[in-house]
């Protein structure tokens, strides 16, 4: 349904990526996108994050929500990178888990889409959502769910598979309203709020 789709947050560096995800949480990519080239602009290199004082970076980042956390996870992340790793965003999920703002998801964000590196499967709440409603997990804790995926994903397709399934989630089965009659998958479906209006 999706052969070529990839990741919604624009970004040219995996810096860029890397912050683009931090400020993804709890926010749309749309909002994301819209920020980001001024943003980008502003501070261009990962030395301008590290230079400045979170709270005024919060302003500048004040639309996409939870600001002032972002803010200081951003201006960490770009501290440790500098410090730890010469500048650049690390090419392991054990270094990029020691940096400000990455958990699991945004680590493997970054190493997937950035590098092309299939470290693991992205679990946000699209595919949080999606794996229960196709019976992939039944699990509700994102890092059971991205290890029961990785058991039945071939480890080839981990990356594209993220992609895949937060574009459906985006599309046809959304959280509010699955337009289920409009879904390739909905004989694989066996949710219990289907919607067929």
């Amino acid at each position: 349904m999706y052969p070529n789709v990839t990741c919604a947050l624009t970004h040219g560096t995996p810096w860029e990526l890397l912050v683009a995800t931090i400020l993804s949480a709890q926010c749309t990519d749309k909002r994301v996108n819209e920020v980001t080239p001024g943003l980008f602009a502003k501070y261009p290199a990962v030395e301008d994050f590290a230079a400045v004082k979170p709270e005024v970076l919060a302003q500048d980042i004040r639309s996409t929500g939870f600001f002032n956390n972002k803010a200081k996870s951003i201006v960490g992340a770009a501290r440790r990178i500098l410090a730890d790793f010469g500048g650049q965003v690390p090419r392991t999920m054990e270094e990029l888990l020691t940096v400000p703002g990455a958990a699991r998801k945004t680590a493997n964000v970054v190493l997937g889409t950035a590098y092309g590196i299939a470290s693991g499967v992205v679990v946000d709440t699209h595919v949080q959502r999606i794996a229960r409603r196709l019976d992939l997990s039944s699990q509700s804790d994102p890092v059971k769910i991205e290890r029961d995926l990785t058991k039945i994903i071939p480890r080839e397709k981990w990356i594209l598979f993220s992609h895949q399934v937060i574009h459906h989630g985006r599309g046809p089965c959304a959280a509010r309203r699955p337009r289920c009659s409009q879904c390739e998958l909905d004989s694989l479906c066996y949710a219990k709020d289907k919607s067929y209006e």
